[in-house]
């Protein structure tokens, strides 16, 4: 572990306020990572305790397959999936009726776009392109009975590549916020719909070519009136920003990383957003009206997934294949920032691949690679808590973990679900299990926990 001094944080504090660019609701999860993209659900109050015969209002099978996690807001869930069709050259079945049809996608840029980059890695098995054309859909489903309300179509076509084995071709999270839902599916493109399954708009932005073909992941956000997507690929890679209304193009940056899947973050910062990705060969901060790009850091290891938090005046980006690396960067700077006194601390050890970190109370919590080994440090300072402890019962994990009522939430790809106390020692408060493996990171709204599984959605209330 390598520690810097934290300096001037907590001085200058009272004048650089910072948020997350949405306000929290306790009955709503609205993005990925929640209502504070942080991963906690403030004001909620989930079960602690759960099976297959306990505290489920509801289980209700999904059509197809996806990672996505579902968003909450007021009566409706809302989530992603793809439905492939039951033989080659066979329309994928439909069981609702799809809303308006966007237009098919614009053939790849001239040349592929492509410029393939070597190493990576990642282990798992990687599907060839598919040879079934696949409906690309939104499901809204009611919130107190898990049945499907509609289901909007974006996208028919065949998979111009595959996927990890753990993966899929719907692992792009929603987003909701009144009444529009925001899908994205990659190369599938950027599509709204409003909350009767109408759809409004879509962009189509070309097509990914993914490292070692594992498949695409990075979910948009929104803030104000725009919407972000990170394109990184092994083809010409950029960040663009759309207006939320229409879709219309506000700017583009061109960017230079091998394939990401890291979500970005909108941060407001001192009455200024900007939108922090990380990604493998420098994390980067654009000013969210202009593109302008504010800063920029060196330390990442590669194939960055996991997703930025923000807190305490600071931005935590992690990363964790072949190697470990966290740096608590300081908001307020600009140009590069690597090996500056802009980064407030370092912590590089058993750091997540897949997982993106909690933070929740001052702590920041993750996972060891894809393990069920849990760290917790102190937020401000980066000092370990909780050090590098085994979880029992965990085996396998790309959930990230979620935070409500003083309690952390851990799910594991086989089935086990285990709450602690969120505390600066582990005390682990229950034990659950479910007859289903779950890799889609959990959602909580109000009373209410969502598990998405490979064939059920979950919804566990007392």
């Amino acid at each position: 572990m390598r520690t810097a001094p934290f300096l001037l944080a907590f001085a200058l504090a009272p004048f650089f306020l910072i948020s997350p660019a949405r306000a929290a609701d306790p009955g709503s999860w609205t993005q990925w990572r929640g209502p504070n993209a942080d991963g906690t659900a403030p004001g909620a109050t989930p079960p602690v305790e759960w099976s297959e015969t306990k505290n489920v209002k509801w289980k209700v099978e999904l059509p197809g397959g996806g990672t996505s996690t579902p968003v909450i807001l007021g009566d409706r869930v809302y989530l992603t999936t793809a439905v492939p069709a039951e033989k080659p050259g066979e329309a994928p079945a439909a069981d609702a009726k799809p809303a308006d049809q966007a237009p098919p996608p614009p053939p790849a840029p001239a040349g592929g776009g492509e410029r393939r980059r070597g190493g990576g890695g990642g282990g798992g098995r990687n599907a060839d392109a598919p040879e079934r054309t696949h409906r690309f859909q939104l499901l809204c489903l009611d919130r107190a009975t898990g049945k499907t309300l509609w289901t909007g179509t974006a996208a028919e076509e065949k998979p111009h590549e595959g996927h990890h084995q753990d993966h899929g071709f719907a692992s792009h999270s929603p987003i909701v916020e009144g009444d529009r839902v925001y899908a994205f599916f990659g190369s599938r493109g950027l599509h709204c719909f409003d909350t009767a399954g109408k759809l409004i708009w879509s962009k189509h932005l070309g097509q990914m070519r993914t490292r070692n073909a594992f498949g695409e992941g990075s979910s948009p956000v929104l803030s104000g009136d725009t919407l972000v997507v990170n394109w990184d690929h092994e083809g010409e890679d950029f960040v663009a920003a759309f207006d939320k209304n229409n879709g219309a193009e506000k700017w583009r940056q061109q960017r230079d990383e091998p394939t990401s899947w890291a979500t970005p973050l909108a941060i407001t910062a001192d009455g200024k957003t900007q939108v922090v990705i990380n990604a493998t060969n420098r994390i980067r901060s654009y000013d969210l009206a202009t593109g302008e790009q504010l800063w920029e850091c060196g330390g990442m290891t590669t194939n960055a997934i996991p997703s930025p938090v923000t807190g305490n005046g600071m931005v935590y980006v992690l990363s964790g294949f072949r190697g470990s690396a966290l740096r608590a960067i300081k908001l307020g700077r600009t140009g590069d920032l690597t090996d500056t006194d802009a980064v407030a601390w370092s912590y590089d050890t058993k750091t997540p691949y897949v997982p993106s970190p909690l933070l929740d109370g001052g702590r920041l919590y993750f996972f060891s690679q894809n393990t069920g080994i849990l760290t917790c440090l102190d937020a401000k300072t980066g000092k370990v808590l909780i050090d590098a402890a085994r979880i029992d019962g965990l085996q396998g994990v790309y959930a990230s973990p979620v935070a409500a009522n003083g309690k952390v939430y851990l799910t594991g790809r086989n089935g086990e679900g285990i709450v602690l106390k969120a505390a600066d020692t582990l005390e682990v408060l229950a034990t659950n299990r479910l007859d289903e493996k779950f890799d889609a990171s959990p959602a909580i709204a109000g009373k209410e926990l969502f598990l998405r599984g490979h064939k059920y959605l979950y919804c566990l209330s007392e």
